[in-house]
């Protein structure tokens, strides 16, 4: 490879000591030949790009659609269904490290070592994904079948989303293409988010009729129930359809990616020193006093979010009495969130990144408190949905921000420790998916406490009350015990700076003497 070329004569020349030339002579100062770098055509980026629809498009979908079908369409009673989001959540946790552990010992292929993964994990999870939004005939072991494609499903999207993250290492050895690259994967990432709300949310809000409060509904406990059997089969059929066009996205998203993108091996990878072992690795990340701050931080303000996410469709639907509004509610937020990030990245790099988790994140809470005092009222829900996609997508970009500076102290601290990367990224990933299945599982379990009526036109004073509680005054709390923490977190701009510097010198220095120790951290810097 060029590269491989090009370093290699540079470096065996400057091995040769200027002593050794002859009398004379003036020692040649030898400069590398700039390499030929391969960039990347904009339509290899964009393929790559593709590849990151998937994982939000289903992620959206499932997150705020997943609770309300369980409970409203396919019948399940919600203590059931409290185990489905918990159990299926924890184990997409879990699944994660594991993944990565076993692609880290994947030998390479004539596809690669990754898009093996990519390929044949793809035809079985579409299937997975359709079968979760299928409602079966038999009513008793409803809740086994939602459980086992639920969890079918996370684990063959991780297969997907795991190596495809890893991707962005092997479609260019060019740090500034990877970065490239990088850009327009958010780009399309984002957008995945806006899709998957709006196909979800419009094709299902079609179907969703406003319940019969008539001669055919009866009424128990002041508890409106339709009867119409038509009514629901139609809604079973509409989030079939909506699977159905969002496992299509999928495979087309998939196929894109393998046709458009080539993994390309590192020429110095067979010269690697071998990896650290896992569980000394974690012992170390573990040790490290500003990650512990950063993530207790983030887990208490993701799990605001969730549980606003998670009961947002149930909230709108019971409690502010907008039935065949919250598609488009969702909606508003998901876009308002998609414009914002360049405005949160210009604001973090002008104003510092603690500044900004202390504006985005706590501007949720002024408009989450309007929620908890006002009466319904859809001009008022629209604007606080507009505002609260802001804190959104703050909350979307800093932990990936404010990981790499993590990881830059750590390896200042830990100069000789390499490969710790994953740990960091994977382990930072299933505390946030399993803070994101408890607050599912308790939310729903609190709902069956309270009374939660399936299939009820409306539901008793006591469940609005507790969604109210739900999607306003808990997420408050949290995400002031999560401000509260990131008080703690001491990597300040200057301590930023400052670790910047320390970095530049280590790496130049590594440079000078033939070594290259840049990947890991670009990893970091990326992701």
């Amino acid at each position: 490879m060029a590269k491989g070329e090009g370093a290699e004569s540079g470096s065996a020349a400057g091995l040769l000591p200027t002593g050794i030339l002859q009398a004379g002579e003036r020692p040649v100062q030898v400069k590398k030949e700039p390499k030929k770098k391969k960039q990347l055509s904009i339509c290899n980026k964009l393929c790559y790009a593709v590849g990151g629809a998937p994982y939000q498009v289903t992620g959206c979908a499932l997150g705020f659609f997943l609770q309300i079908y369980l409970l409203d369409v396919a019948q399940v009673d919600p203590f059931s269904a409290s185990i489905i989001l918990f159990v299926g959540r924890a184990w997409d946790a879990i699944t994660d490290p594991l993944v990565g552990f076993c692609i880290s010992k994947s030998p390479w292929t004539r596809l690669g070592r990754l898009m093996p993964w990519i390929i044949f994990s793809t035809p079985m999870a579409i299937i997975a994904y359709f079968l979760i939004w299928f409602v079966p005939d038999f009513q008793q072991g409803q809740t086994l079948w939602y459980l086992l494609f639920y969890c079918l499903f996370e684990t063959l999207v991780t297969c997907f989303h795991v190596p495809y993250s890893a991707l962005t290492m092997f479609i260019s050895t060019e740090q500034s293409e990877r970065d490239s690259a990088t850009a327009y994967r958010m780009t399309v990432e984002v957008l995945g988010t806006v899709l998957g709300t709006a196909i979800q949310g419009q094709i299902v809000g079609q179907a969703d009729t406003p319940c019969v409060q008539a001669a055919n509904a009866s009424t128990v406990d002041g508890v409106n129930y339709t009867q119409s059997t038509t009514s629901l089969k139609e809604t079973q059929n509409a989030y079939l359809l909506a699977a159905g066009v969002i496992a299509s996205i999928y495979v087309i998203c998939a196929v894109i990616l393998t046709l458009g993108v080539r993994e390309q091996r590192e020429p110095s990878e067979t010269q690697q020193a071998k990896p650290m072992p896992f569980f000394r690795g974690l012992r170390l990340v573990m040790s490290h006093g500003p990650y512990i701050k950063l993530i207790a931080g983030f887990l208490f303000t993701s799990l605001a979010f969730m549980l606003v996410e998670g009961n947002f469709a149930l909230f709108c639907t019971y409690t502010l009495g907008f039935r065949n509004e919250f598609q488009n509610l969702l909606l508003a937020i998901m876009f308002s969130a998609t414009i914002t990030i360049p405005i949160w990245q210009w604001f973090l790099t002008r104003f510092g990144k603690k500044m900004a988790v202390y504006f985005g994140i706590s501007s949720a809470v002024p408009f989450l408190i309007l929620v908890a005092l006002m009466e319904s009222n859809l001009i008022v829900t629209y604007v606080v949905a507009v505002a609260a996609g802001i804190s959104v997508a703050a909350a979307f970009l800093l932990p990936w921000s404010m990981l790499p500076d993590v990881i830059d102290d750590f390896h200042l601290k830990q100069p000789h420790i390499h490969g710790t990367e994953p740990i960091f990224f994977s382990f930072y990933v299933f505390f946030t998916k399993f803070a994101s299945g408890v607050s599912l599982g308790i939310s729903t379990l609190s709902l069956d406490f309270t009374g939660y009526q399936t299939r009820g036109c409306s539901q008793p004073a006591r469940v609005k009350f507790t969604l109210k509680m739900l999607v306003t005054m808990a997420p408050i709390v949290l995400i002031l015990i999560g401000l509260l923490l990131f008080k703690l977190y001491p990597i300040d701009e200057e301590k930023r700076r400052q670790n910047k510097k320390a970095l530049q010198a280590l790496r130049e220095e590594a440079s000078s003497s033939g070594c290259s120790d840049t990947d890991s951290t670009e990893l970091a810097s990326i992701l």
